[in-house]
């Protein structure tokens, strides 16, 4: 695994074990959301919650593979709700963390004794902090029926991980943490679903525009206009990597992060001749195919980025290329490129999946980045020989795709570009009641 990219601040190291009972709220809401807003200076993904007594609104960027909800608790944290997780409580064992000390200063907020502690991330520095405190407070977040928004329900006791101001550097003005959606027990989808008893699963839906809100919805039943999600994403199957390639290496525990399973890479319908053995992954956790938000652009690994390229240029051999824009090398002029309901009109993208049938399509609005006033780029970044992980679909591919996660069959529902059936992320209701 390639951590040596990765800060590690390891500061605990003694073991421990605990126990937990979540507070719940009534009446229990059918799904929760959170509406998502586009950065227009990091193009990270932002959305708000409240949290502490009394209720402050706090900005997180979303980490789709992120292990927990962790905020600055070093800067300003007040509330009278506040409580620490102990060594020997549940909240620990839900965490999974085997890690407790003592503060090295007097106890404050973010530093207890006989606390323990976990491993939060920052995607945008990449920057691990074994030195996270397990903690609990209120938190608020809003309710919905499926298409309309209800009221905030308050939850009483939601385990975070506090973590000092450092961590924060590489977020978005105003941010003070992290909402984790990762495949972990204190990661919001988990905690959600067991504190409100409704199906582990949760949609992410992804705005283009840094003017209107995308929306992270819990639970069963997102509508959007001309989408039925019974009917209109194709299924595949979530990949478990056994490293945790955001996580310490030697704490031995599967990845929080999203993996599928492509099997090949089509560019206007015909294969690209990759190295599959980069498809897969290893016994250390390399290669394959995740999907994230630390990353704006999707990434390539070198060899299959040059392949990709090449074809996608010779497909699109009529336009004309123009110099290249970082981080961007393969670059047109716009003039030379025409139009379509799914963006530019660009070779389509094909990624593989279980079968020849399945396939997640990126169109030209998910593919062509416009980086100038006549110039637009294919979207995708050279990530590098031998990355820890082969195929990166950042950010920009997400957008305006509908995504499901089913934590407890371990599926991911895709819709491709909702443009091509004349709706998008910024289309779901976070204002009116019927």
């Amino acid at each position: 695994m390639a951590f040596t990219s990765y800060h590690l601040i390891l500061l605990w190291s003694l073991l421990s074990i605990s126990s937990y009972c979540i507070g719940q709220t009534s009446p229990q809401p059918k799904a929760l959301i959170l509406p998502v807003t586009k950065d227009s200076s990091t193009l990270q993904y932002i959305t708000q919650i409240g949290q502490r007594t009394p209720l402050v609104p706090i900005e997180l960027t979303i980490h789709l593979g992120g292990q927990t909800l962790w905020v600055d608790c070093e800067n300003g944290y007040v509330s009278s709700t506040y409580r620490p997780a102990l060594c020997g409580s549940t909240q620990c064992t839900i965490a999974k963390v085997n890690t407790c000390g003592n503060c090295t200063t007097a106890p404050k907020i973010g530093c207890n004794n006989n606390a323990c502690y976990n491993t939060p991330e920052n995607p945008f520095i990449k920057t691990l902090y074994d030195g996270g405190e397990i903690n609990e407070d209120v938190l608020s977040i809003q309710s919905t029926d499926g298409s309309n928004p209800g009221n905030f329900v308050k939850i009483p006791s939601f385990i975070f991980t506090c973590v000092p101001t450092f961590l924060t550097e590489g977020l978005a003005s105003g941010v003070k943490g992290t909402a984790g959606l990762g495949r972990h027990q204190i990661a919001l989808p988990s905690q959600l679903a067991q504190i409100f008893s409704f199906p582990r699963k949760f949609a992410v839906c992804l705005s283009s525009s840094t003017q209107s809100s995308g929306v992270i919805y819990f639970g069963d039943g997102m509508t959007l206009p001309n989408i039925d999600g019974s009917k209109d994403l194709i299924f595949t199957p979530l990949i478990t990597n056994p490293f945790g390639t955001g996580s310490v290496p030697f704490l031995n525990e599967s990845s929080s992060e999203y993996f599928i399973g492509v099997k090949a890479i089509r560019v206007n319908g015909k294969p690209a001749t990759i190295n599959k053995k980069l498809l897969g992954i290893d016994k250390r956790g390399n290669g394959g195919t995740k999907i994230s938000t630390g990353s704006p652009y999707s990434i390539l690994e070198s060899s299959i980025y040059d392949v990709v390229t090449k074809a996608f240029i010779d497909e699109l051999s009529n336009a004309t290329r123009v110099a290249a824009v970082e981080p961007f090398e393969t670059c047109f002029s716009s003039k030379s490129v025409g139009s379509t309901r799914v963006g530019p009109a660009v070779p389509a993208i094909d990624l593989v999946l279980q079968t020849t049938q399945v396939y997640w399509r990126i169109f030209g609005a998910n593919s062509m980045v416009k980086v100038g006033q006549d110039v637009m780029c294919l979207g995708f970044v050279n990530g590098g020989v031998k990355p820890t992980t082969s195929i990166v679909i950042g950010g920009y591919q997400l957008e305006d795709n509908l995504l499901q996660f089913d934590l407890t069959r371990s599926t991911l529902g895709l819709s491709s570009s909702l443009l091509f059936r004349q709706t998008t992320c910024a289309n779901f209701n976070f204002t009116t009641k019927a």
